[in-house]
């Protein structure tokens, strides 16, 4: 089979969370640049006009709604709306997610406003509620539709932290990304009968806007720099490949995977200069 058939995702009708920026734009784009048909869907209903118009002016067959993963009557209706537009879902990227900073770490030192003690009870809901209860009410709605068609892909951006420490991110990010990652296996035993893949991605080091765009400062790239064996911050192009690997026949075999794409970080520092 030619690599033009094991990646053909051409008239796939897809929807993507959280899709107006970073990771989640990067899965729409790639989808729609290859022929699929893309809901998008976001919360920041001026951002994602303005995403939809600039993948529309490349003649791409793609579609907004505004939607916050955590109303579920509304995300119920987004999806019902994107099934009656294309007919049906193929292909559903849970993306979404937040973090609420500081963690216990800033700028390598001790930061009493992150500790435990002082995490506030809506930052934990807030972040318990879009980075796990919004996967499960994507995952569930996704299943919805795609049970009586007899198949689709549902894609997960979890993340390395659903397997690993960190004090950077806030307190909650870590075990909220570890459910959804758990998740994911979960309903992949379930759903496998019905012919439908649930896999994950996770992202390392990733240039984007989550966190107020702290990783988009010279600091936090010059810190990656320092412990990635790669060297560098990821741009949100590079999750392209992997996503659309997921979401094609190249992955007919594969389901409760969970990919790392972090420059090889989960594996050691990188060597001394």
């Amino acid at each position: 089979m030619r690599a033009e058939q094991l990646f053909d995702v051409r008239g796939l009708a897809t929807l993507v969370t959280g899709a107006a920026s970073g990771l989640g734009l990067a899965y729409a784009e790639v989808m729609a640049a290859n022929g699929a048909r893309v809901t998008l869907l976001d919360r920041d209903a001026g951002a994602l006009e303005r995403q939809v118009e600039r993948l529309a002016s490349h003649q791409w067959d793609v579609r907004g709604e505004v939607c916050d993963i955590t109303d579920r009557a509304r995300v119920r209706e987004v999806f019902a709306a994107a099934a009656a537009h294309h007919g049906r879902l193929d292909v559903v990227f849970a993306n979404a997610g937040i973090d609420l900073p500081p963690g216990y770490l800033t700028a390598g030192r001790r930061d009493p406003a992150g500790g435990i003690e002082n995490l506030p009870d809506e930052n934990w809901d807030r972040m318990i509620a879009v980075n796990l209860t919004g996967v499960f009410v994507t995952i569930r709605e996704a299943a919805r539709h795609m049970k009586p068609q007899g198949g689709g892909r549902i894609i997960v951006t979890t993340s390395v932290a659903a397997s690993r420490t960190s004090g950077l991110p806030g307190f909650a990010y870590m075990p909220a990304k570890a459910g959804a990652a758990h998740m994911v296996r979960q309903a992949a035993l379930e759903l496998a009968r019905w012919n439908i893949h649930v896999n994950a991605i996770a992202p390392g080091p990733f240039a984007t806007n989550i966190a107020g765009g702290h990783s988009l400062t010279d600091a936090a790239q010059q810190g990656v720099a320092r412990v990635v064996p790669l060297r560098r911050m990821a741009h949100p192009d590079e999750i392209k490949g992997v996503a659309l690997l997921l979401a094609s026949p190249a992955a007919s075999f594969i389901t409760g995977a969970e990919i790392t794409v972090d420059g090889g970080r989960s594996h050691g520092m990188a060597d001394p200069a």
